[in-house]
């Protein structure tokens, strides 16, 4: 039987190798099996590292009995939800729902400027979506959450992580929280020995509100690829410098201000990318990384020729406190 406990055992040994990720995902599989037996399991998949490590182990217990939910709402890093699709839907032939809730997500947030409104604009709807999609299904008598310790610690209560507002009140499912117990490093040991993407598993911190809170001011739907591109590029140059797991967190914040830039021989207006790059232990504070300026020559040559709408690049050199990690 899968007990739910608020706190980690003083005996439970760190999960720092693949044999004790291979212990424990057997100990879940079982666990997970005794508590579901042959009921159906619904888990909101958004592609980050819990909720993906999450989906693999289920599937592994349990198989086409969980279905997963996955809702693009425009605002994700460009590849993201492709991925999801590939390995989920193709790779690991899970029960994959996916919802493209691109223009429901982008029409809301038209002419919304203000960053707290936006965040509970697209809070609010995501948990629309998802309420909307669960309510077509049938059977489903458990819930999957991508909990995991640090959640616990950082709520109020053993229960305050654990309200997922939205959902019908008469489907009365059940919560199943394998990683509850484990710290971040631990989910990702875990999510390698499952064989899922390096990418995937290494997947840097992502605000909910995704790009929604990279894209300053009002979203408009051409700054917003143009900040999907910048940020892409940023991300596989880092890749190629070898600076992946070295820097903690690094992308892209475009703003709803222009400037004068020069382009075959004309004037015309574009938009800067804001460079952010930081290392933290915690998040609480967070110190700038030192890049080389090779590296930042290079990155903003690509920007600036491959993006369409970015006339300059600039480095955000703030560390935290006094700026915070994101800049809405």
């Amino acid at each position: 039987m899968c007990v739910l406990t608020d706190k980690r055992p003083e005996t439970m040994e760190r999960i720092t190798t693949p044999e004790l990720a291979e212990k424990f995902i057997a100990e879940q599989v079982e666990a997970i099996r005794a508590q579901v037996g042959d009921k159906k399991v619904l888990l909101a998949l958004s592609g980050g590292v819990d909720s993906s490590v999450v989906a693999a182990l289920l599937i592994k217990a349990i198989g086409k009995q969980l279905i997963c939910v996955h809702v693009n709402h425009g605002l994700m890093r460009k590849g993201e939800s492709e991925q999801v699709i590939e390995v989920f839907g193709k790779e690991l032939d899970a029960n994959l729902i996916y919802i493209d809730a691109t223009d429901r997500f982008l029409d809301l947030l038209a002419g919304v400027s203000e960053p707290e409104k936006k965040r509970k604009i697209i809070g609010g709807e995501f948990i629309k979506v998802f309420d909307e999609e669960s309510a077509k299904l049938e059977g489903i008598s458990f819930l999957a959450q991508g909990t995991i310790y640090p959640d616990i610690l950082e709520s109020d209560g053993v229960k305050a992580h654990h309200n997922v507002g939205g959902l019908p009140e008469d489907m009365q499912m059940e919560l199943v929280e394998p990683v509850r117990l484990l710290y971040k490093d631990e989910v990702r040991v875990v999510g390698e020995a499952l064989g899922l993407p390096w990418g995937m598993v290494y997947r840097q911190p992502f605000p909910g509100p995704g790009l929604g809170v990279r894209c300053l001011g009002a979203i408009t739907r051409d700054r917003l690829h143009a900040l999907r591109e910048a940020d892409a590029i940023l991300r596989e140059e880092f890749e190629q410098a070898g600076l992946v797991g070295k820097v903690w967190q690094y992308f892209i914040a475009v703003p709803d201000t222009k400037s004068v830039g020069v382009k075959d021989g004309k004037r015309y207006e574009g938009w800067p990318a804001i460079i952010r790059a930081v290392n933290t232990t915690d998040a609480m504070s967070a110190t700038i990384e030192e890049l080389p300026y090779p590296l930042l020559h290079r990155i903003t040559d690509r920007i600036t020729h491959e993006v369409e709408g970015i006339n300059r690049v600039l480095y955000d050199l703030t560390p935290k406190p006094i700026g915070t990690i994101e800049w809405e």
